[in-house]
């Protein structure tokens, strides 16, 4: 689309075409062109559309020049979409980029200059390195142990630390991939240096190199300042220390700066980002303009409705844990009313996945687009039972975060035929409809107009060349009758670089953390239990309040439909000791019995249950040992010092005798609790948390005789 189609006619014209479809809060957003501009934006609310708008909007009234204003986000794939949009606005030629990328360019053009000789080779993993790095440490590791410490790396990088002052800095961050903190910074220092051996820098020395060329040279400084006078950042509460201090370096003290984000969407906080730089954006800039968008225009009102009842369901976990939570915005539904979510309480895993496989068979059935229904889980291990559920079903699917959508075969072989075609064309020839041309062209490879009965590679090899002819339908509309197959190829190339793929019609398998800007008509949150959601390695209250942030990324990601489930027993037959998540308290109707699978979704509310509190200083509890004991970690114990190590002595004995682990007979959690309730009856033991009835008939006697000795010493 040409800019001139934006440049005809009156002013008036002008911001009837480009700020006309946005709403009050969007049109604010893209009219405020200069000075410092913070917008909250919710799930849904429109926020790229807001900020391409801007930029378009600046470019076009001549406030902004479109090669000095730079727009920055987190993911290639949100770069791409975001240039794709601002190509659509006449203005393709600003610089929409992540961080990565943008300091990648800058390092390449000033290393010469800077530093002199060729720039270092960048290493794709981190793997092989750090393997190496330990080797020489003699210390032992395995892909489990090497991906925890490149990923322990990767956050000291990102939060600035060094090998040198990591020690000091990492406290309370446990044994990352088995190794205590010393050995970490030992097998930190150790990397560095292998690299230095190899010549090669990693994607956080990008970053490093790049801050360090801008504060050490002021000639590059002030060159990259006047390149880029105005910024852009989007999902600003994903920023990580290292990349606010590049954004400050780029920005050299002025202001022209507008960030978006959510910080109820802050879920990458293991990865070195920080909602506080959305947070503080006020006290920063005192003068800076603040837009809450808050019109949900993405999901029913049903599904705002159990999203904005997710974020109010939070309770005080404590000071620390209270000042990191923000205030969550209270989205408004601008969509019809839809369906109610539905919680179905399943018995086991396999029953699970075979309910929802038959439930995306109903909605594929009623004329769902298999490409607009998503199955969400926490952990990536889940996704196993789904793909054979489905596969069972005769349901086509694409494992998000497999292999890329342009490393397939049968993509890179169509893009090659197209650019053949392209060669083939004759000048002063009209051309077919690129759509046509496609279609055409991909038929030598396989694709046909309707998909094939069969399921497997066929079926998979289908849908994606079905996906590219889709994408040429699609931009052949809104670019118009001038984009060329010439056009698509180069389209096709900048989306490979940028893995930025096309819809596949497949049902949508991914994780939490991966749907993160992403939506579907249709979504399952499934395994929604307590040990996956939250995690139980989620130990501290910021953590399960960073799970709950997940699960309402989660939620908001469905437009109408929305199913919730979760499973008592991991197997068929097992043990039923699972429990719903804790989240759902208040969110889901009351439990029914029923058979396989117990479908909850129009049964009446029943109260929520109220979260464990400290009895102490009355801050919530979130870990399991918090809520046996009743008491959270940083209140001191209640118990007597006498009690507690008789009890000790007496579990010790016990597990000699049967030859078991001590926490089989009770964990060091119920024994606090035991020692700190100073039970006098079976009935007051029997009501302390991990002690259930074959514990209390089989130790209870004993355990009151012990407390009653114990208590008179």
């Amino acid at each position: 689309m040409s800019t001139e189609n934006f440049e005809d006619g009156p002013q008036e014209t002008l911001e009837e075409r480009i700020l006309g479809g946005l709403d009050a809060e969007q049109r604010e957003v893209a009219t405020t062109l200069t000075g410092p501009l913070c917008v909250l934006a919710g799930a849904g609310t429109g926020k790229t559309r807001a900020i391409t708008h801007r930029i378009a909007y600046g470019v076009h009234s001549g406030v902004y020049s479109p090669q000095r204003l730079l727009a920055v986000t987190f993911t290639a794939r949100a770069a791409a979409e975001m240039r794709s949009r601002l190509r659509d606005l006449g203005v393709g030629n600003v610089q929409a980029r992540t961080f990565h990328a943008a300091a990648l360019r800058q390092l390449q053009f000033f290393w010469p200059q800077a530093v002199g000789g060729a720039l270092p080779q960048l290493l794709d993993h981190k793997a092989s390195i750090i393997a190496e790095a330990a080797r020489r440490l003699r210390l032992s590791t395995d892909r489990a142990s090497i991906r925890d410490l490149a990923s322990e790396i990767e956050w000291a990088k990102v939060s600035m630390l060094t090998p040198a002052n990591y020690l000091e800095k990492a406290q309370g961050r446990g044994t990352p991939g088995g190794f205590d903190l010393t050995a970490v910074a030992r097998v930190f220092q150790s990397y560095e240096d292998v690299k230095t051996d190899r010549n090669v820098i990693d994607f956080e020395d990008v970053l490093l190199i790049t801050v360090g060329i801008l504060q050490e040279d002021p000639k590059v400084a002030a060159t990259v300042r006047e390149q880029y006078r105005h910024f852009v950042v989007d999902e600003y509460q994903d920023v990580s220390p290292l990349q606010q201090r590049l954004l400050e370096l780029w920005l050299g003290g002025r202001d022209e700066l507008c960030v978006v984000g959510d910080a109820s969407q802050t879920i990458y906080s293991f990865t070195g980002a920080s909602p506080r730089h959305l947070l503080e954006f006020k006290a920063r800039y005192p003068d800076a303009g603040m837009v809450k968008l808050i019109r949900d225009y993405r999901s029913t009102p049903q599904v705002v409705k159990l999203a904005n009842e997710l974020l109010a369901a939070r309770r005080s976990s404590g000071p620390v844990a209270d000042a990191a939570w923000a205030a969550p915005l209270q989205l408004v539904a601008q969509r019809p009313h839809g369906p109610s979510p539905q919680f179905t309480e399943c018995t086991d895993d396999e029953a699970e996945a075979a309910t929802v496989a038959k439930k995306v068979q109903g909605l594929l059935d009623a004329g769902t687009k298999a490409s607009e229904i998503a199955v969400l889980f926490r952990t990536n291990g889940q996704s196993e039972a789904y793909e054979q559920a489905l596969a069972a079903s005769g349901i086509g699917y694409q494992l998000r975060g497999g292999e890329r959508f342009f490393a397939r075969k049968e993509v890179r072989d169509s893009i090659l035929q197209l650019r053949a075609a392209t060669r083939a064309l004759t000048p002063g020839e009209v051309p077919d409809p690129l759509g046509q041309m496609v279609r055409d062209i991909l038929a030598s490879l396989g694709y046909t107009d309707s998909a094939p009965h069969s399921g497997g590679a066929v079926r998979e090899r289908w849908e994606s060349l079905a996906a590219l002819v889709a994408l040429a339908d699609e931009l052949a509309q809104v670019r118009g009758a001038d984009f060329s197959l010439s056009d698509f190829v180069n389209e096709l190339q900048e989306r490979s670089l940028a893995q930025h793929a096309p819809t596949v019609q497949g049902v949508t398998l991914a994780s939490l953390h991966a749907a993160k800007g992403l939506e579907w008509d249709a979504v399952f949150l499934v395994g929604l239990s307590e040990g996956l959601m939250p995690i139980s390695f989620a130990d501290s209250p910021e953590s399960v309040d960073e799970e709950r942030r997940l699960l309402y990324v989660g939620i908001t990601r469905a437009r109408e439909h929305l199913f919730m489930s979760w499973s008592t027993a991991r197997t068929p037959g097992g043990r039923a000791n699972r429990k719903p998540s804790r989240f759902l308290d208040g969110l889901r109707p009351d439990s029914v019995t029923g058979g396989t699978a117990r479908s909850l979704g129009r049964a009446p509310k029943r109260k929520a249950a109220a979260p464990a509190m400290c009895r102490v200083c009355g801050t919530m509890l979130s870990s399991g040992a918090e809520r046996k004991v009743g008491r959270c970690n940083q209140c001191p114990p209640s118990y007597e010092e006498q009690s507690f190590e008789a009890l000790r002595e007496w579990r010790k004995a016990q597990a000699l005798e049967a030859d078991v682990p001590a926490f089989v007979v009770f964990t060091d959690a119920t024994l606090t609790a035991i020692a700190e309730a100073k039970p006098k009856s079976l009935e007051e033991l029997s009501a302390l948390a991990g002690i259930g009835p074959s514990k209390l008939e089989k130790y209870g006697e004993e355990v009151l005789r012990i407390m009653a000795e114990s208590s008179v010493l």
